[in-house]
């Protein structure tokens, strides 16, 4: 599974969104504070208003905002808005996928890793992300991996 730079730059041009107190915040604004392209950023901004996750205004008070309240948006919906589906097999639905034996149980395994992602994505909120308080289970599963890491290259 592969994070994008899209998806990655989406969150953080959300996480701005979410603290500018409800008020339009102006793109430039955001690349310059993320060191983001503003082109690539309104290409972004563009994607996200299209998914109704952000509004903007025109004029000298214009930008952007969060379409709704920061605790309703989860990091799930700005991946799907920017990226498409959490995890894709080959633009496939999960549930056709049929594989031949050795190897029939691989769509369990896309499964899975589609539904831990949802675990996580689904339950993080850009509000939980803004305010540094993310749900324990997310919070025990990056330790585990941070523990895990560690000792597999000696740190």
């Amino acid at each position: 599974m592969r994070i994008s730079e899209r998806v990655d730059n989406a969150v953080r041009a959300m996480g701005e969104l979410a603290v500018g107190d409800g008020g339009s915040v102006k793109a430039d604004a955001i690349a310059t504070r993320q060191d983001i392209s503003l082109k690539y950023l309104l290409d972004i901004l563009r994607d996200l208003k299209r998914a109704e996750l952000v509004r903007s205004k025109r004029g000298p008070d214009g930008g952007f905002a969060l379409s709704r309240p920061a605790a309703e948006i989860s990091l799930a919906d700005v991946f799907r808005a920017v990226d498409g589906p959490l995890a894709d097999v080959h633009d496939e639905s999960l549930r056709g996928l049929d594989y031949a034996p050795p190897v029939e149980a691989l769509p369990q395994v896309w499964m899975a890793i589609r539904g831990s992602l949802r675990r996580v994505l689904e339950t993080v909120t850009v509000a939980d992300l803004v305010a540094g308080q993310l749900p324990a289970p997310v919070v025990e599963l990056a330790t585990e991996y941070r523990r895990s890491t560690e000792e597999r290259f000696g740190q």
